[in-house]
């Protein structure tokens, strides 16, 4: 109900006290005095009183009012109905509680079977202050194993005390119970039996059926003292209570009926179990007051036994279900709050909002990052509720003018007393008055803040804050570079589109949620966004060596760079014609003075040091400084989503608002550069020349002799076993490792076949798409083909299918695929490949339901996990998990690895770097002006603080080995010191 329905002032709760309803209490709460005795609904097409439509329990139509609050259908809650039961039923969901404490009670005297005084009890209630349930637990361990009724202090069991089989009254001494024996309690389904290993009197049954009834009575006799020590409050929930004696009628508004054409209504599960209760209870009192005969009785008391219990719960087991007429299962009130569609996961926890949109997501690279593309239909339909202020009255008078039919314009209007104007009816909106007050739902424009998600909602980048951008046709629009965070492709997919309501969620999208401050993940310190899909292949093929612009295409590309300040660089080549390389192109495009080193995928390992370290014979090491590419050909290292690449330095020395705009001048840029070189690929790409074909035959001829080899040898016995391992094992694993390496070699020579001017290693290179496996399946060969993990396994007679003989076991007939994806497979080696494809779809499935069901337990189980004012981290109940947010306080985004140099080097290599020789005149006459030298030779104050900056490095030095003994010395930290210190001295 709308907090604007209704005068009641709003309380704070204080507490919540959970308990079971008593027979009084409800029948209390009823508002039908002398229950609900009809099944019937209707009686003269009007709701019947003391019918299962009672219109003192609610509103049915929008028409009527209630009798009980007079309220209408959106100010009345509901009330509850009660219908008296002939006889006591037990309550399906208490029936194992209800077991329980009778075994912790006397069948006969209801007393507890241990006495209370008995110092165990009286430990139990010592320790399980607060705890009831653990309580019970304690006191029914306590009590199971006693087939006695204690008779008093001494346990006095003889023949005087159980004479009388009626002996109900206390004793004088002790306890007071009766002594006699207890049976044993069993359940099956809804029914109870008692079963006496030793018979109290020669005339009594050894078992019996229990009733309800009799349930009820012995419950019904435990004192309140003993409700205690059984872990229940007697003001709350009294034992006898699990049993329903009363059934509470839920109101109209939980079982509405549906009315169909005409005046027919379709009635709620809930009223057909109902009145299936009502009419087998009225047959139930019948019966009883014509006397008839037990058994009639007893089925009776079962039926109705079954409706109370399929009322609450149609799924249990070893009962049948309860149906509709159309064969359909009832869904009862437990199916209704339980599970992920009920009550509480579906409706409070979780529920459909408004002010929301969903279509399908194309790409759009000239939009920014923090943009997204709405559709204008979309556009025009959701709305953002703007207060009428002095400044913006006139703006707000235009759009309510043009009305809804226009775009921009307005939906409501929306005055200070609460009334709606809508302006769809409006028969002449520009008649209308506005005041400061008054809000208007506009309709969404350029620049307004919404949120974009897409399901499933992995991580908190799922969900991120973009700017409208107003564009036509059908779909939304998204940069290329936000669909990692996502996971989003454009094959299909489908997203979601939120506009928060008022201006504080507004601010708190702009400040905390919008896309580029969600550029770096505090999960791993790195971006989760990078350069994609054709704007890193051109990256790479722009930053390489001999890419040259003329004047033309330079001035043209230089007007899709935003930030450029209309000045043309120096160009590198002057003479016959100006021309400027790519490289500087993108100098042009890096924000602000970022240094950075990094290197290319191709880049090899022994240039890292020695004659090569800073003169890259294949341009393969990248650096920037002050801004300016340098030198080295950029790929997926530099601008993808690695931790220390070109974005991620960006966001940390420039903030994530020149980053976000970065993405969005890349892309611009290059992709216009692209439109002039272009990039194709075609089949001309997949084919390798004659002698890489041979040497892959030869390759694969080689590996299927190798393999008959082993075969002769495990058949001639000669196959040793390797230790650990069967010899079938042994056979597999040099079977499997011959063809592995037979893949391998094939695709190393197709690798080196390519030419540098190939598409497909172009983008391989890039890291834009594809793998070096997968330039090798598609010219060389695709390889073996596994199933859970070994090769093709045999079926039925001893081979994997019928074109192969029995006990193959060769490569061909395992699984292994020795064409390429270019010369295209054989039936059976398709046949192998679908085998190990299937795996792979299957696989995904099971794993995405497992990660999902895991992602839940333990966002339920760390919901309320926070940082707290203080800096500790504590859940809900105050526990304390951490006394610092990671044990060092840090924000995920802002720290990065880093390495501390002097931990690992020697003694040696320590003091060639850091100590400086100040007395050593040759070396200083190399690196110094004249005048400095001479102030420096003359000067002990110079060398003695020289020396005191020796000793502290030293002393530094050895205090971190401290910290780092096995000299692995990776530190996370906020601030980048190498390049701190780099920065400083380009200033």
């Amino acid at each position: 109900m709308a907090m604007s329905d209704s005068k009641a002032p709003i309380r704070s709760v204080k507490r919540v006290q959970f308990g079971i309803l008593s027979p009084d209490e409800i029948r209390r709460m009823s508002v039908t005095e002398g229950g609900i005795r009809f099944p019937e609904t209707m009686e003269g097409g009007r709701p019947k009183l003391g019918g299962l439509m009672d219109p003192r329990q609610g509103v049915i139509d929008r028409m009527s009012r209630c009798q009980t609050c007079a309220g209408n259908m959106s100010e009345c809650p509901g009330h509850f109905g009660h219908i008296d039961l002939a006889k006591p039923v037990f309550h399906v969901g208490f029936v194992t509680k209800t077991i329980k404490i009778l075994r912790c009670v006397c069948f006969y005297c209801s007393k507890l079977l241990v006495s209370p005084s008995h110092p165990k009890i009286k430990e139990i209630v010592m320790k399980t202050k607060g705890q009831p349930r653990k309580r019970l637990t304690f006191v029914y361990d306590l009590c199971k194993g006693k087939n006695i009724c204690e008779g008093g202090d001494e346990m006095d069991l003889n023949k005087e005390n159980v004479d009388d089989p009626n002996n109900q009254q206390p004793r004088k001494q002790g306890h007071g119970g009766c002594g006699r024996y207890q049976p044993n309690l069993r359940r099956t389904g809804l029914d109870v039996t008692a079963e006496w290993k030793h018979a109290n009197e020669d005339s009594q049954e050894k078992k019996i059926a229990l009733s309800a009834e009799r349930v009820w009575e012995i419950l019904k006799h435990i004192i309140d003292e003993e409700c205690f020590i059984l872990g229940m409050d007697p003001k709350f929930a009294r034992p006898d209570w699990m049993i329903v004696t009363v059934l509470p009628v839920p109101p109209l508004s939980v079982r509405p009926a549906v009315v169909m054409y005409g005046s027919a209504r379709n009635q709620d599960d809930l009223t057909h179990k109902l009145s299936d209760i009502i009419k087998c209870n009225n047959e139930l009192t019948r019966n009883e007051q014509a006397g008839a005969a037990t058994h009639v009785i007893a089925e009776n008391i079962k039926m109705l036994q079954f409706h109370v219990a399929t009322l609450v719960d149609n799924d249990m087991p070893g009962l049948p279900r309860a149906m509709q007429k159309s064969g359909k299962p009832l869904k009862a009130i437990k199916a209704r709050l339980k599970g992920k569609e009920g009550r509480i996961r579906g409706n409070l926890m979780g529920k459909r909002v408004d002010f929301s949109a969903r279509t399908v997501i194309t790409p759009d690279p000239n939009l920014r990052i923090d943009q997204v593309g709405v559709p204008r239909s979309i556009a025009q339909n959701m709305t953002f509720p703007e207060i009428v202020t002095p400044f913006n009255i006139d703006k707000m008078l235009e759009l309510v003018r043009r009305g809804n039919s226009q775009y921009p314009g307005a939906k409501y209007i929306v005055r200070d007393n609460g009334e709606r104007i809508d302006l769809r009816f409006h028969p002449k909106p520009s008649d209308l008055h506005l005041q400061c007050g008054y809000k208007v739902e506009r309709h969404v424009r350029d620049g307004d803040l919404v949120i974009f998600n897409r399901q499933p909602t992995l991580h908190k980048m799922s969900m991120m804050g973009h700017r409208v951008k107003v564009l036509p046709w059908s779909t939304f629009r998204m940069n290329l570079s936000c669909t990692s965070p996502y996971n989003a492709d454009f094959d299909g997919d489908e997203m979601n589109l939120h506009v928060p309501q008022s201006m504080e969620t507004r601010a708190e999208v702009e400040n905390i949620h919008v896309t580029p401050r969600q550029i770096i993940t505090p999960q791993a310190n790195k971006p989760v966004m990078g350069i994609v899909q054709d704007t890193l292949t051109a990256v790479r093929k722009m930053t390489k060596r001999d890419v040259f612009l003329e004047k033309e295409q330079m001035m043209n590309i230089l007007m899709h760079l935003p930030i450029w300040d209309g000045k043309m660089p120096q160009p590198c080549i002057l003479k016959p014609k100006p021309l400027w390389t790519g490289k500087q192109v993108f100098s042009l495009i890096i924000p602000g003075n970022v240094n950075m080193i990094r290197t290319h995928a191709t880049h090899p390992d022994d240039e890292d040091n020695g004659p090569y370290k800073w003169i890259s014979p294949g341009d393969t090491k990248v650096m920037v400084e002050h801004g300016e590419l340098v030198m080295g050909i950029l790929c997926k290292k530099t601008l993808g989503t690695s931790a220390g690449s070109l974005l991620h330095i960006c966001f940390l020395e420039l903030g994530h608002e020149v980053c976000g705009r970065f993405y969005g001048n890349i892309q611009t840029v290059v992709n216009n550069w692209l439109l002039l070189e272009g990039h194709s690929i075609g089949i001309g790409d997949t084919i390798a020349d004659p002698q890489t074909y041979s040497e892959i035959q030869k390759a694969i001829k080689k590996a299927k002799e190798d393999v008959i080899e082993v075969i002769q040898k495990a058949h001639n016995m000669d196959l040793e076993p390797t230790p650990g391992n069967t010899l079938r094992q042994t056979f597999e694993n040099q079977v499997n490792r011959i063809l592995n390496d037979a893949r391998d070699k094939t695709g190393g020579s197709a690798k080196k076949s390519l030419t540098e001017y190939n598409n497909l290693k172009a983008m391989v290179v890039s890291g834009s798409k594809g793998s070096n496996i997968n330039i090798s399946q598609v010219i060389a060969c695709v390889g073996q083909q596994n199933v859970e993990g070994k090769r093709i396994p045999f079926g039925f007679r001893k081979r994997t299918l019928p074109h192969f003989i029995k006990d193959d076991y060769g490569p061909e007939s395992r699984g292994f695929v020795e064409n390429s994806y270019l010369a295209g497979l054989t039936p059976s080696e398709f046949f192998f490949h679908a085998m190990g494809g299937r795996e792979g779809l299957i696989d995904t499935a099971v794993k995405t339901a497992e990660t999902g069901y895991i992602q839940r337990r333990l966002i339920k189980a760390m919901e309320s996990v926070m940082v707290h004012y203080d800096g500790t981290v504590r859940n809900s109940v105050g526990q304390l998990i951490q006394l610092r947010y990671g044990e060092d306080g840090l924000c995920g985004e802002t720290v990065e690895f880093q390495k501390i140099a002097s931990v690992d080097l020697s003694n040696i290599k320590f003091e060639n770097m850091f100590k400086f020789d100040a007395s050593n005149e040759r070396y200083l006459r190399k690196i110094f002006t004249e005048d400095i030298l001479r102030d420096l030779l003359g000067s002990g104050e110079v060398i003695s603080e020289l020396e005191k900056e020796w000793e502290q490095l030293s002393r530094d030095r050895e205090a971190l080995r401290q910290i780092f003994p096995s000299g692995e010395s990776k530190v996370v930290l906020p601030c980048n010191l190498k390049r701190m210190i780099w920065n400083v001295q380009k200033i």
